[in-house]
């Protein structure tokens, strides 16, 4: 069961993108986490509004990228990032629409590689994103596509070349009204849904499902340790939506109330599984097991080309852990943000390519890659 989108089919190219690197510092903080942390605190929904207004946005402040220019691609990703709406992804692919603009190559080959490096410089930005890193990936794969070199003038192919960017921008950037008006048939009068950390796609279903005058009530885990949960359920019962807070630990206890399960994604992988924040397996183990539907939300930018076998198989994303008690130097504490659900354990996921079953994401993944 599955629909898709054709306005988002990405050409096909022959390079594959690089796996995440596992070497980096195993005791540093994830810069995704500190962004996602950052912005926690102030939520809003008005993505297309902020489509338009990126698209808008002048370009007087884009000087180039000669050697001797002030353009750097790290500080207009930040720029974009200090936006609490926009996601990190689309924060880069804002930023690698700038390098296109701002760029003073003369040829088609000139520009590819400015395009690379400054996908190169973002990634290792913070090498845990995942959808950081496929974000660049596919938004290099979509906008450098062989049909811009059919232009003679080089000019022109430039601008060929930046209008995709701007619309592969904006598609990214309405993505979750898409995923949420896809997600409506799925909610029914008098359900119960439990979430899972707070998403900013998930919050938007279910904002969405409010405006539709659709009665359902939310169970929110607390979301340990930095507390998304907590978070989540002030902004449901700011929209009058019925809310109960679980402790993590009282998910198998409060199942049986329950009528679907609704998650977003940092990932979603070869596999048709996904990588979300942590405990979010353990929900899917007993929502499986009491026969309840695991409905994944998640942006077509999050898919990445990565293929775990088990939760070490991926590049750590570690957090801070405050139990409110001292911890003696010997104990070891858990620190990873992440885990990774297998695809047997989710039902659908809702994206901007439509209805798709886990096993469907494999094929999706080479349409957009390759």
């Amino acid at each position: 069961m599955w629909r898709r989108s054709a306005s988002f089919i990405l050409d096909r190219s022959s390079n594959s993108p690089p796996m995440a690197d596992t070497t980096q510092n195993p005791d540093a903080i994830s810069a995704y986490y500190q962004t996602r942390a950052a912005h926690h605190g102030v939520i809003t929904s008005d993505w297309l509004a902020q489509a338009q207004a990126a698209v808008e946005q002048p370009d007087s402040t884009h000087s180039g990228l000669g050697p001797n220019k002030s353009f750097n691609v790290i500080d207009e990703f930040n720029g974009w990032r200090k936006q609490p709406d926009l996601a990190e992804a689309v924060a880069a692919i804002r930023a690698m629409a700038a390098v296109i603009r701002a760029s003073e190559a003369t040829t088609m080959m000139e520009l590819e590689i400015e395009l690379k490096k400054a996908s190169d410089t973002l990634k290792s930005w913070d090498k845990t994103s995942i959808s950081l890193t496929a974000g660049c990936d596919l938004f290099i794969r979509y906008v450098t596509r062989t049909s811009a070199l059919e232009y003679e003038d080089f000019n022109s192919a430039k601008s060929r070349l930046l209008e995709r960017a701007e619309k592969f921008g904006e598609i990214s950037c309405k993505a979750r009204k898409i995923i949420a008006m896809l997600s409506q048939d799925f909610i029914f009068d008098g359900c119960t849904i439990l979430v899972h950390g707070l998403s900013r796609v998930v919050l938007e279903v279910l904002k969405t499902a409010a405006q539709n005058n659709k009665l359902f009530r939310v169970l929110c885990t607390e979301g340990r340790p930095d507390g998304t949960g907590v978070l989540l359920s002030n902004e449901l019962s700011k929209l009058d939506i019925p809310v109960k807070l679980l402790l993590d630990s009282a998910v198998a206890y409060s199942m049986d109330e329950v009528d679907m399960v609704f998650v977003g994604a940092d990932g979603v992988v070869e596999s048709g599984g996904i990588i979300n924040m942590m405990g979010t397996y353990q929900i899917a183990l007993v929502a499986h097991s009491m026969n309840k539907p695991v409905y994944v939300a998640a942006e077509s930018y999050k898919f990445a080309r990565l293929y775990p076998l088990d939760q070490k198989d991926m590049a750590p994303a570690l957090r801070p852990i405050e139990f409110g008690v001292k911890i003696p130097a010997k104990v070891e504490v858990e620190r990873s943000a992440r885990d990774y659900t297998p695809p047997q354990y989710l039902t659908l996921l809702f994206t901007d390519l439509g209805v798709l079953s886990p096993s469907v994401v494999s094929d999706e993944l080479i349409q957009l890659y390759l």
